[in-house]
């Protein structure tokens, strides 16, 4: 998911949670009881599930609505949730089947039926919205539904499909509170997670309650929470420092970060590995002056990721050489591997054999607000321009803007980053680099599209390998992306909140039931 959800060696899903002391003045009795402040600078881009594809519109699925299927802390195998149970249909991986669990009613007292969640994946491939995540139902042919049963018939073989009904992508909608051809207007939520939504404001909070109706995998709902959304890292670090929220995520700025200390006794720090991502995605169009393949090539021979890890992001983020991250099934070097070194040289070599005018002119966009994207840019512009054969523009835009923009193909070059749908490689694939994907690239190649294709059809993942290794060598080759770091997990909350260990953990659930007054 964009930006904005995976950890599959077990390495990864080691957690650090660590802090010592207390508040110098403990909270009293009534505070402990009350709704839990968590501040992010994760944007909602839209409150209906089938009109967003982003960590923070996710982020809030995850707890007011409910998909057949979820995942358990550290788990990557999904759990039945909304269903009762689910299973494939003898051993072609082509038709999947769940038995929707009894009793689940809507906010409006209505039973769901598996007529509402064959509804609400046929709205997400009818709508289709170009910042939605039709693209995770790519092998989703069709459904169908009688009592309580759900079928799904897929187009080829996919063993990673149980995984993509566990997402955001799976939420379950009242049929008769979403229309069924267009995205949802109002500020109404209406579905069965362990959480209502009580009030709303566009970029600055949603009110959470416990939903004493949910029935599902959690065996309790949580605390009362209120995410507050805001427009930057700063603004975040500042709340934070004033005690106006009690957990901070997602994202502090990176010289915060590289200063959390353990030992403060003021706060607890959780810190782990991530399967989070950041690319540089292309305008690979006829027309786009990053339509030659040379020309994207000759960018991959000066981006330094080394020094852009230790100056802007100060070491909170490691240098990133492929498609698919450290610790996930599938990993490889392929861009270290065909670019081993920077050498301007080499890419004015590739520049003159394309025929074109240097300096190459071309626009970058990233999304405000969003952790150091600014710096970031700045600094790519600065490697780029340093060789004297790129010119760059550099604009930052509003997040639900920025991404109309790419898609419409409006941008030569944007910088996104990529949390994980689901625990498997397979989501740094389709989404990704196929063909009508959902970073709208123009990239298309039927080599990729058929290795990953061929990919998901092996229940045991690490038979997935070498389409996975094929995959990312041949997008080495054809740069519709960079690669350029991947991220660390943090989480500080006050000393007197817990769970703060268990809010991500990287299989693509934001658990703010976890949290919890100590």
């Amino acid at each position: 998911m964009r930006s904005v959800r995976m950890r599959i060696l077990a390495t990864l899903l080691a957690l650090a949670a660590v802090g010592v002391g207390g508040w110098q003045l403990l909270p009293s009795q009534e505070d402990q009881g009350g709704t839990i402040a968590v501040g992010t600078t994760d944007a909602v881009t839209s409150l209906d599930p089938a009109g967003a594809y982003d960590a923070g519109s996710w982020a809030l699925f995850n707890n007011v609505f409910q998909s057949l299927l979820t995942f358990e802390p550290g788990g990557t195998t999904p759990v039945p949730d909304a269903a009762e149970s689910c299973a494939f249909v003898g051993s072609e991986l082509t038709t999947y089947r769940c038995e929707l669990r009894e009793g689940l009613t809507f906010p409006s007292g209505r039973v769901m039926t598996a007529q509402d969640v064959k509804y609400s994946f046929d709205r997400v491939k009818r709508i289709k919205s170009d910042v939605g995540p039709s693209a995770v139902l790519d092998t989703l042919g069709s459904v169908s539904a009688s009592g309580r049963t759900v079928t799904f018939h897929l187009s080829s073989p996919d063993a990673t499909f149980p995984l993509k009904v566990a997402t955001g992508a799976g939420a379950i909608v009242d049929r008769e509170k979403y229309p069924a051809g267009a995205l949802r207007s109002d500020n109404g939520v209406d579905g069965t997670g362990p959480y209502t939504l009580t009030a709303y404001t566009k970029d600055k909070k949603a009110v959470l309650a416990p939903n004493t109706r949910y029935t599902g995998a959690l065996k309790g709902t949580g605390r009362p929470v209120e995410l507050r959304y805001y427009a930057d890292a700063d603004a975040l670090d500042a709340a934070w420092k004033a005690k106006q929220v009690d957990v901070a995520t997602r994202t502090l700025p990176p010289r915060v970060l590289a200063g959390l200390n353990a030992a403060d006794p003021d706060q607890r720090v959780s810190e782990a590995d991530s399967s989070e991502i950041r690319n540089l995605y292309f305008n690979t169009r006829a027309g786009s002056p990053l339509h030659d393949v040379r020309v994207r090539q000759a960018m991959a021979w000066l981006i330094d990721r080394e020094r852009l890890a230790a100056t802007v992001y100060k070491g909170t983020v490691d240098p990133l050489y492929s498609l698919i991250p450290t610790g996930i099934t599938g990993h490889t070097t392929s861009f270290f591997d065909t670019y081993p070194e920077l050498s301007t040289a080499k890419a004015r070599a590739l520049l003159d054999e394309a025929g074109v005018s240097l300096p190459v002119r071309f626009t970058y966009g990233y999304a405000t607000g969003r952790g150091a994207a600014a710096e970031e840019a700045a600094e790519i512009k600065r490697q780029l321009e340093a060789t004297g054969l790129f010119k760059v523009t550099v604009k930052g835009y509003e997040w639900t803007d920025f991404q109309k923009r790419w898609a419409g193909g409006k941008l030569d070059a944007y910088a996104v980053g990529w949390v994980a749908d689901f625990p498997d490689p397979d989501t740094y694939g389709s989404p990704l680099v196929g063909t009508d994907g959902t970073m709208h690239t123009g990239y298309s190649n039927k080599s990729v599209d058929r290795q990953i294709t061929a990919s998901q059809q092996y229940a045991d993942r690490s038979e997935a390998v070498r389409d996975l290794r094929s995959v990312q060598e041949t997008v080495a080759r054809d740069v519709p992306v960079i690669p350029l770091w991947q991220a660390k997990e943090y989480v500080v909350t006050s000393e007197d909140v817990g769970g703060g260990q268990y809010l991500s953990d990287g299989t693509g659930v934001f658990r703010l039931w976890r949290l919890s007054w100590i």
